[in-house]
C-alpha cells in the first residue's frame, strides 16, 4: 500500500477542494492511513459523512480525517466547521480511495472519524489492540493542532 499511496497522493493534489486545510504531508498521510487501518481493526472508526456528523453531534471525541478530492465539495464542506465547534481535531488527506481501503471498505470514503475506545465491544482484547494505533493517533493529533 505504501508506494500506491504515495502515487495517489501526488495524483490527487490537483483535485483537492479549495478548503482542504490542514493537509497532511506525504509522511503524515502514510501514518494516518496506517492508524486508520489499525483503528478499523478494533472497530474504532466511524465511516462516511452521516456517521461522522452523528458522532460529532453526540459529542464523541476523536480525530476526523477528510478526503480532499470529494466532488461536489458541499458534501463535506460543513464537517470542518462542526469539528471546530466541538473542539475535535481534523485533517485532510488527498485521496478518498486510500481512505476507503484503510478503513477496511472497498468503496472510497469521504471521511472517517477515529474514536479511541469507541465502538461496541469494551473487551480486554480490544483495549490491547487499541494501544497499537494509539501512539500514531496521538502523533497525528499533535501535528494537526500545530
Amino acid at each position: 500500500m505504501g508506494k500506491e499511496a504515495d502515487e495517489n497522493y501526488d495524483k490527487r493534489l490537483p483535485a483537492l477542494v479549495p478548503f482542504a486545510k490542514p493537509l497532511a504531508s506525504k509522511k503524515l498521510n502514510k501514518k494516518i492511513l496506517k492508524t486508520v487501518k489499525r483503528a478499523s481493526k478494533c472497530k474504532h472508526v466511524k465511516r462516511g459523512v452521516k456517521e461522522v456528523v452523528k458522532a460529532l453531534r453526540k459529542g464523541d471525541k476523536g480525530l476526523v480525517i477528510i478526503a480532499g478530492d470529494i466532488s461536489p465539495m458541499d458534501v463535506i464542506s460543513h464537517i470542518p466547521v462542526l469539528c471546530e465547534d466541538n473542539d475535535v481535531p481534523y485533517i485532510f488527506i488527498p485521496s478518498k480511495q486510500d481512505l476507503g481501503s484503510a478503513g477496511a471498505t472497498k468503496r472510497p470514503t469521504s471521511c472517517v472519524m477515529v474514536v479511541p475506545g469507541g465502538g461496541k465491544n469494551k473487551s480486554k482484547s480490544a483495549s490491547k489492540e487499541s494501544d497499537t494505533y494509539k501512539e500514531g493517533f496521538d502523533e497525528i493529533v499533535k501535528e494537526t493542532k500545530a
